[in-house]
């Protein structure tokens, strides 16, 4: 942990500080809209909420949590509910996502990412045992899973679906459940997805543009064209601060979803593959932590985080650089996005709380428990 900790705590810190320097950078534009400065204050407000909630959280027993868990899973539902209303949820390009808070915007199925990963390692711990029959380790906990996404993708928000989908199957993997009926059903899902996907104009548009981008960079691909040319021209050393040329009205999204081309563009190659690495060190670092937990509970929720954080940058990478279809996920800690920043702080400090008690016996006292020990065999 000695390493571990101060390692994940500078990861965070990289990135918060790149992202508000960028978020920034991208939002200076001579000629046009200058937002740069409106961007980081409402960020800035958001960071200090996300602060509080980091602060709080690592200091704070994070076994607290089991005792609420199934509550904060139950108001997490509720405000995906809400939000759909007519007149309550805010409706953007046709998506039903946000409330509107006044400062800035609120996405619930933000709050509900942590919930359902509390939740799933609340009840891995408590049928350890029985993770490995088809009643307790595939039906129940799927079930609560299949409501949570339902109400996610009717928003519609197939991106954060698919995402939150992996992010459970890898807590129940690692609580115990059998492959064979995650697969399973992951084969299922798969085919409602792609059947969803073929009966939505704009879903598979972006498909078509993902399999065939020279054919559609002047429209539909335009975007990801931008990011290719943003990435390109900045080389290894980059076009230097401020000065990118795509954030000029040619690159959509550049301050939330596609704010690493901007970096790629202005800081160059080299900053692009230093935030990769930040990633990467950040994910041995919390799966270091959530493996040494002193308990299972410890061990799915840490795993559940790291899997959640390190999957949705994943995911964000490989969307800037077209290697996956266009889906609006940010960049973890870097990109624009009030509700997001909450989220990773939070769930930075839930790690960072795993950390401190990793060590304690269930006396309080220092031992050598290992959480690998408390997995069902």
């Amino acid at each position: 942990m000695k390493v571990a900790v101060p390692l994940l705590v500078f990861c965070v810190g990289a990135l918060l500080s790149l992202g508000l320097v960028m978020l920034y950078s991208s939002g200076i534009r001579p000629g046009l809209d200058n937002d740069g400065a409106r961007f980081l204050v409402t960020q800035l407000a958001w960071f200090g909420i996300g602060t509080v909630a980091c602060v709080s959280a690592c200091c704070l027993d994070y076994r607290w949590l089991k005792k609420g868990a199934w509550i904060i899973l139950g108001i997490s539902v509720i405000l995906l509910v809400l939000v759909l209303l007519p007149g309550v949820g805010k409706t953007i390009k046709g998506a039903s996502r946000w409330f509107d808070l006044g400062f800035g915007n609120f996405q619930p199925s933000e709050a509900a990412k942590l919930a359902l990963i509390i939740a799933l390692a609340r009840y891995g711990e408590r049928h350890q045992r029985n993770m490995t029959t088809f009643k307790q380790g595939f039906l129940f906990p799927c079930i609560v899973v299949s409501v949570v996404l339902a109400l996610i993708f009717v928003e519609p928000d197939r991106g954060t679906t698919v995402l939150l989908a992996a992010v459970c199957g890898a807590v129940l993997l690692v609580a115990g459940a059998k492959w064979r009926y995650l697969i399973t059903l992951a084969s299922v899902a798969a085919c409602g997805l792609a059947f969803s996907l073929w009966n939505d104009p704009i879903r598979i548009r972006r498909i078509l543009v993902w399999l065939y981008p020279d054919d559609n960079k002047q429209d539909a691909g335009f975007q990801g064209w931008g990011a290719t040319l943003a990435f390109g021209s900045g080389g290894w050393t980059g076009l230097g601060l401020g000065n990118s040329r795509q954030k000029m009205g040619l690159l959509p999204e550049h301050h939330t979803d596609f704010i690493l081309p901007i970096i790629g563009e202005e800081l160059g190659a080299v900053a692009t593959l230093a935030v990769v690495l930040l990633f990467i060190i950040f994910i041995i670092c919390g799966t270091y932590i959530a493996w040494k937990s002193r308990d299972t509970f410890g061990l799915l929720l840490g795993s559940g985080i790291v899997f959640l954080i390190g999957l949705q940058a994943l995911i964000n990478i490989g969307v800037v650089t077209s290697t996956f279809p266009n889906k609006g996920l940010p960049l973890p800690f870097v990109s624009y996005g009030g509700s997001n920043l909450l989220l990773m702080l939070s769930c930075v400090g839930i790690l960072l709380s795993i950390a401190r008690r990793a060590g304690e016996t269930g006396d309080g006292s220092s031992g050598d428990f290992d959480s690998s020990d408390l997995l069902p065999s």
